[in-house]
C-alpha cells in the first residue's frame, strides 16, 4: 500500500510539478512583468505596445494591474485625424495620473498603432481608429470595458470618468497651461478699447440697436448650435470609415454629434434667420417695389430651402420622424 502511495506521489510530481514551485516561478514572472511596467511608465506615461509586448503583458497571465489601451493609427498615410487629437487627451489623462501623488502599479495606460500592431487589431477583430479598452487584471474584457467613443467623445475628462467606472480610480485630469484663450481675449479686449479711444468723441454706436441685435443674433445662433456641448464633450469633428473611407459629418445617434454638425447647424440656422429678416425687411422697408419683391424672394427661397435642410438632418438623426419639407 506504502509502496502504491508513493509511486502515485512520483506520478504527481513528474506530470504536475511542485505546486511550491510554481507559484514561486509564477511570482517571479509577474514581479519581472510589473518592473518592467514600471520601467516603460517612467519613460513615458503611454506605454506604446506592438503585437509581442502586448501578447506577453495584457493578455498573457499572470497579471495583477489593469491596462488600458487605446488602438490608434498615427502614420501620415493613414489620414486619421480624429486620431491625433485623442491621442493628445489620451496623453493628458496618463500624465495627470502618472504624476500624481497617487499613481500606483495598479493601472497603465498604453497604445497600440495599427501600423506597429496590425496583428493585434486582427486579432481583437477591431477595424476602426481610435478606440479605447479596459484590460481588467482578472478575467477578460467586458462590453463595458470598450469606451463609447461616438456617444462620450475623447475629452480627457470624459477618459477620466470612464476610468473610474472600471477601475475604481478617480483622476484629476490636470492640462498644461494654454495661454492661447487669454491672449485672444486680451487681444479682443485691446482692439475694443481701441476703437473706443478713438471714436471716444463719438459714441452713438454703442446705442445702435443693430449691432446689439446682431451681437445677441450671434450669441444665440451660437449657443443653440451645440458649440458649448462640444466645449464639455470633446467630439471629433467627423468620421471617416476605415472601410468605405466615407466621410460623415452628421452623426447617426441623437444622443451625440460631430463637430462639423455643430458649424453646419450654425449656418443654415443663420440662413433661415436672414431669410427672416430680408421678410420682415421686405414687409416694411421704405424701398421701390422692385427691391422689395427681390428681397421677398430671396427671403423666401432661404427660408425653404435651408429650414428643409435642417429638417433632413433632424431625421437623419430621430429615426422615423415622419415629416420633412420638400426634401426627403
Amino acid at each position: 500500500m506504502f509502496v502504491k502511495l508513493l509511486f502515485s506521489l512520483v506520478l504527481i510530481l513528474v506530470f504536475y510539478g511542485d505546486p511550491l514551485a510554481a507559484q514561486k516561478k509564477k511570482e517571479t514572472l509577474l514581479s519581472e512583468k510589473v518592473t518592467q511596467m514600471m520601467e516603460w511608465a517612467s519613460k513615458r506615461s503611454v506605454i506604446r505596445m506592438n503585437g509581442e509586448k502586448f501578447r506577453r503583458f495584457v493578455k498573457a497571465p499572470p497579471r495583477n494591474y489593469s491596462v488600458v489601451i487605446m488602438f490608434t493609427a498615427l502614420q501620415p498615410q493613414r489620414q486619421c485625424g480624429v486620431c491625433r487629437q485623442a491621442d493628445e487627451e489620451f496623453q493628458v489623462l496618463a500624465n495627470s495620473w502618472r504624476y500624481s501623488s497617487a499613481f500606483t502599479n495598479k493601472v497603465f495606460f498604453a497604445s497600440v498603432d495599427f501600423d506597429e500592431g496590425s496583428d493585434v487589431f486582427q486579432m481583437l477583430n477591431m477595424n476602426s481608429a481610435p478606440t479605447f479598452l479596459h484590460f481588467p487584471s482578472k478575467g477578460k474584457p467586458r462590453r463595458s470595458d470598450s469606451y463609447e467613443l461616438q456617444v462620450r467623445g475623447f475629452a480627457a475628462e470624459q477618459l477620466a470618468r470612464w476610468v473610474a467606472d472600471r477601475t475604481d480610480l478617480h483622476i484629476r485630469v490636470i492640462r498644461p497651461p494654454n495661454y492661447v484663450g487669454p491672449l485672444l481675449l486680451g487681444f479682443l479686449l485691446a482692439v475694443i478699447g481701441g476703437l473706443a479711444y478713438l471714436r471716444r468723441h463719438n459714441l452713438e454706436f454703442l446705442f445702435n440697436k443693430n449691432v446689439w441685435a446682431f451681437s445677441a443674433l450671434s450669441f444665440v445662433l451660437i449657443m443653440t448650435s451645440g458649440q458649448m456641448w462640444n466645449h464639455i464633450r470633446g467630439p471629433p469633428y467627423a468620421h471617416k470609415n476605415p472601410n468605405t473611407g466615407q466621410v460623415s459629418y452628421i452623426h447617426g445617434s441623437s444622443q451625440a454629434q460631430f463637430v462639423a454638425e455643430t458649424h453646419i447647424v450654425l449656418l443654415f440656422n443663420a440662413a433661415v434667420t436672414m431669410g427672416m429678416v430680408l421678410l420682415c425687411e421686405a414687409a416694411t422697408s421704405d424701398m421701390d417695389i422692385g427691391k422689395r419683391k427681390i428681397m421677398c424672394v430671396a427671403g423666401i427661397g432661404l427660408v425653404m430651402l435651408f429650414f428643409s435642410w435642417l429638417l433632413s438632418i433632424f431625421r437623419a438623426k430621430y429615426h422615423g420622424y415622419p415629416y420633412s419639407f420638400l426634401m426627403s
